[in-house]
This record gives structure tokens, C-alpha cells and sequence, in this order.
């Protein structure tokens, strides 16, 4: 028997919850606005002077992930795994450090808050205001999937925050695209520690390609590379800032080649976001220096800095796990979390298959998580090929050593899938898809990192690729296999993806003049959730259906030629 759901009733579901969530939310946001406290944190091999010195506290991709849960790590070739994160656990860790010296830290956060669970989607991110209006942020930046909700309900969850607010690159859309003012302020000012520090904020330019094209409607973006000189240089010269940070939510590779373009001299640090990196040493640019925290609130970057005469003296950098051992969580805002989620509880709690191997993403070419994704909508619509984009989000799930297998919840589908599009077919040549494969290999690894989309390279089922990510761009792949079988390039092909919104009817996954593209009124999460039905306990693993002759399939970053690793 099928377990989908009709449109009546799911719609009923999801509407249900939605309401009941948002008619708690006005009275909630009430009281959470409050005195930013700001404060510093400890530094060593550096002057013990508070009065010289000052922290900046660090998060990014925090992806609605409200509580603790598995985190993945890499040591000794393997992968490891140790509960992290938690909002209420950060929020401890945050109180500890301020402590320290309670007039000097500001407490940042580089994008991708509002979106990447059930609570934030079935909300449209509302239900997280007052989670984070409690931290006290002094600065928020827009990432790449706050538009996901598209501009108006951006710029609702974004202004009702406590905190300041930057972007120097998203523009309203007018008439004449030129003449639109700003969304955000472009920088952010704070005198602090004897020294007088500037802010400016970028988000990714490339959004309106990376994500469906009808969430970013109304937005125009540019290259931080369009005006960040001219930015710079007003700071310095105008407003007579001594130390300039660059906050951007672009990615590792885009934000290391920011860092060696001209266009950034006279800046002293690029506080990066987007990919999930783990820099735990700043990674040193012809220019300035570049570090990023890693995401789903599992780690806190904390940057101490001793100031001499308004400029930088010395510094420190530290990537910090959100060890709930370490930092018991803050019981009161626990109880704001629990309030937030519980409409959804039931629902969402409940149990809709099992695994026995762990669900990961952290791949960069092929993850065990999306060919449970892919061999999902394969199985069901029974195409040659099914294909699904180079997410990011979704933190891991480990299986218990004691029963060896893990339950997989509604929850964490939507943290898998936190969009739940419609699926949609089509006919390709082997043609489109060779070529196919070259573009998305240059999303991926384009030498110019200003080309590089965040997200990594696309997952699928039915097919294998091997290719060579140091060739030029249309030289990358070597050879690829349909059903085990070597691609015909004059053969057509039938495919499964899902659809983006705003796209054209004939584009499919970023392939361009699909053939009988057809959308089947069935939704992503309905072919998990049957799937798992038919198929618990399942066991997604690396299967090298994506190879390069020049990285292990084990790869974790885009970022090439520095010394940084992922761990």
C-alpha cells in the first residue's frame, strides 16, 4: 500500500502545523530584545590587558539546527563521530567567554541561520527570531539560503533581529537594476579596545544561480570585488578605522581568492562562511588572512586581538567544539527551543526507516546521505538516471555501536531535504549530459575561484563519472557509464530531479533543453519516506560513482593548493 499522502491531506498537515507555531510567535519576540553585552575572551601568548584587547566570537551556518546531534570528523583517514552543537550549548559557551572581560568581545554570525530544519521551513524561519535574538548578536550577516523564504519574508526575519545587519552586494532590483539602493547597510563601525573597527559584509553573487532562481526575484548581487576597495578605503580614510574585517558568506575558495585580489589590500582579516570549512589556522592570502568556523552550530571561532595604536599587534585564532560535556546547555533558553519545536514534535518525531551505515554529507564528490537520496527517486520512477544538487546542509547520523543502525525521523528527512520539491522527468542526450557533467565539474573546482558555486559536486544513481578536477574547464571528464554501461552520446536518456522554482520548464538540475520535461505532482519527501517503507534497514555508501584520477574519492574541500585540511 502506498504511503503517500493526497494534496488535501498533506497540505492540511503541514498548514496545521504552521499556523499553530506562528500564532505563539508575536508574544515570544516581545521579549527577547534586550542590551547587547559586549565582551572579550582570553588570549594567550598575547598581553593579559583587557584594555588592549578584544574577541570576536564567531558562528556561521548554523542551519535552524536547535540541539545537539552527531558531528563527523576526520582523524587518522576515518571517519569519527561525537555529539556537538545544540543552540542552548552554545549559548553557555558564548556566556563563558564573555565573562572573561565583559567590554570588549562582539559575537557575529556569518549567514545560513534561518533555514535547514523542519521548525525553520514549516515557520519560514520565524520560530528562530527569538532563539536568536537571545544570543545578542552584534552583527549578522545574509547567507546564500536566508532568500529561501524569497525577499520579502528575508527581509521580515532579518529585521525583526536585535543585532546590525551588512551587505555590501544585494541590491532591490529596479527598473533600472543600476539605481537600486542597497538592502543592508554596506559596513558596520565599532570602537573597541582603544581601537576603532570596521565591518564589511558580502554574501555569495552567484545565488540566483546556486539556488532556485525564484527565491532571489527582486535581488541583485555583484562580486565583492565590485566595490570592497571603495569600502576599504572609506573606513580608513573616512571613518578612521585602524583594523578592518571583511565578513563573507562565499566559500573557502572564493574568499581565499578574494583574499589574494588587490581589491582587499589594506583589509587585515576575511571572516569567511558558506562551505562548512574548518580552518583551525588562518590560511594567510597575498593580502589578508582567512578563517571559517565550520557550521550547525558544532563549532565557535573565537579571533583574540591585541591592539597598538588602533592597529593589530598580535592575534590568535581558535576553532572551538560545542562540547555539551564541556558547556552543560542554558536551561532557560532550552526551554524556548522546546517551545518552539513543540507543535511539530509529534509529527515529526516519528520513526520512518533504519539505517546501518552512517548518513553523511561531507563528501565533495559522493556522499552515502544523497545516494540514499538518489536510489530513493531512482527506485521510484524507474528513469536511467536520477540526479539530485550538491547540498551541503544536513549534519550527520551515526549508528549506534550497541544496535548497530540508527532510526531516521521525519525531522531529520527535512534536515536532509529542508525544501521538499516536486520531482520532475525529462529526456537527455548523452551528449547534454557529457556536457552537463563539464559545467557542474567547474562549479565545483574552477581554477578562478570567483566562478566557484558553494555548493559541491552533483549527486546521482544509475550513473558513474571519472574525471580529472586539475584539466582545463571542458577537459575534465575522462569517461562515463549509464547502467554500467558506456554513455552513447547520441542516445537519449531518461532522468529524475527535482524542480527548481523559477526555472525554465525545460531545465532540469541546471541541464539546460531538457526533452519532455514532466513534473509528476509527487514530492521528494513522500519518495523517502515510501522508499524507507520498502527498504529499512538500508546501508548508503561510498560506491566511487564519482572518481577523479587526481584526488581520493574520500575528499572533503574544493580548496586546493594551500595547506588547509579538513578535520
Amino acid at each position: 500500500m502506498s504511503i503517500f499522502l493526497n494534496d488535501e491531506t498533506r497540505n492540511s498537515r503541514r498548514d496545521f502545523l504552521k499556523k499553530t507555531t506562528l500564532a505563539g510567535i508575536g508574544t515570544s519576540l516581545a521579549g527577547v530584545a534586550g542590551a547587547l553585552p559586549a565582551s572579550t575572551g582570553e588570549i594567550k601568548n598575547v598581553s593579559e590587558a583587557a584594555s588592549n584587547r578584544f574577541t570576536i566570537l564567531y558562528t556561521s551556518d548554523i542551519h535552524a539546527q536547535l540541539n545537539t546531534h552527531d558531528e563527523f570528523f576526520w582523524e587518522n583517514s576515518k571517519a569519527v563521530y561525537r555529539k556537538r552543537g545544540g543552540l542552548a550549548v552554545l549559548k553557555t559557551m558564548i556566556n563563558h567567554f564573555r565573562k572573561q572581560n565583559p567590554a570588549n568581545t562582539i559575537l557575529i554570525d556569518g549567514g545560513d541561520y534561518f533555514h535547514g530544519s523542519a521548525v525553520a521551513s514549516m515557520t519560514e524561519g520565524e520560530a528562530l527570531i527569538p532563539l536568536l535574538n537571545d544570543f545578542n548578536y552584534d552583527l549578522i550577516l545574509p547567507g546564500n539560503w536566508e532568500v529561501v523564504y524569497k525577499k520579502k519574508k528575508m527581509l521580515y526575519d532579518l529585521g525583526h533581529t536585535t543585532s546590525a545587519k551588512i551587505c555590501a552586494n544585494m541590491w532591490h532590483k529596479t527598473n533600472d537594476a543600476d539605481n537600486g539602493e542597497l538592502i543592508y547597510p554596506p559596513y558596520w563601525v565599532k570602537y573597541i579596545a582603544g581601537a576603532k573597527v570596521g565591518f564589511i559584509g558580502y554574501t555569495d553573487h552567484l545565488i540566483p544561480k546556486r539556488q532556485s532562481p525564484a527565491y532571489s526575484e527582486g535581488i541583485r548581487f555583484e562580486h565583492a570585488d565590485f566595490n570592497v576597495a571603495k569600502y576599504i578605503k572609506l573606513l580608513k580614510e573616512v571613518e578612521g578605522c585602524g583594523i578592518i574585517f571583511i565578513v563573507t558568506h562565499m566559500g573557502l575558495a572564493q574568499q581565499v581568492g578574494l583574499a589574494n585580489n588587490p581589491a582587499v589590500q589594506g583589509a587585515d582579516f576575511i571572516l569567511g562562511a558558506d562551505t562548512h570549512e574548518r580552518v583551525r589556522i588562518p590560511i594567510e592570502g597575498k593580502y589578508c588572512k582567512v578563517v571559517e568556523c565550520g557550521a550547525f552550530g558544532s563549532f565557535l571561532g573565537k579571533l583574540d586581538v591585541e591592539v597598538e595604536n588602533g592597529k593589530i599587534k598580535n592575534y590568535q585564532y581558535q576553532l572551538l567544539d560545542v562540547d555539551p560535556v564541556k558547556y552543560p546547555g542554558d536551561k532557560k533558553l532550552q526551554v524556548q527551543i522546546d517551545k518552539a519545536s513543540a507543535p511539530f514534535k509529534q509529527d515529526l518525531s516519528k520513526v520512518i526507516g533504519t539505517t546501518t551505515t552512517p548518513l553523511v554529507r561531507y563528501f565533495v564528490m559522493e556522499t552515502p546521505m544523497d545516494n540514499l537520496i538518489t536510489d530513493a527517486i531512482h527506485w521510484k520512477f524507474k528513469t536511467d538516471i536520477a540526479l539530485s544538487n550538491g547540498f551541503r546542509f544536513c549534519q550527520p547520523l551515526a549508528v549506534n555501536p550497541a544496535t548497530g543502525k540508527a532510526d531516521i525521523t521525519r525531522e531529520f528527512l527535512w534536515n536532509m531535504l529542508p525544501v521538499d520539491s516536486e520531482a520532475k522527468t525529462g529526456l537527455i542526450t548523452g551528449t547534454q549530459l557529457w556536457d552537463w557533467q563539464e559545467k557542474e565539474l567547474q562549479n565545483a573546482f574552477a581554477k578562478d575561484p570567483s566562478k566557484r558555486f558553494g555548493g559541491w559536486f552533483v549527486r546521482f544513481a544509475g550513473m558513474e563519472v571519472n574525471f580529472t578536477i586539475g584539466n582545463e574547464f571542458g577537459k575534465r571528464v575522462n569517461w562515463v557509464k549509464v547502467n554500467g554501461e558506456p554513455l552513447d552520446l547520441n542516445k537519449e536518456y531518461s532522468i529524475v530531479a527535482c524542480e527548481r522554482e523559477g526555472d525554465p520548464d525545460d531545465t532540469l538540475c541546471r541541464i539546460e533543453k531538457v526533452k519532455n520535461p514532466k513534473k509528476t505532482n509527487v514530492l521528494m519527501h513522500d519518495v523517502i519516506e515510501e522508499y524507507l517503507a520498502a527498504k529499512s534497514p538500508v546501508s548508503p555508501k561510498l560506491e566511487q560513482r564519482a572518481t577523479a584520477t587526481d584526488q581520493p574519492h574520500t575528499l572533503l574541500t574544493q580548496l586546493q593548493g594551500t595547506t588547509y585540511e579538513f578535520r
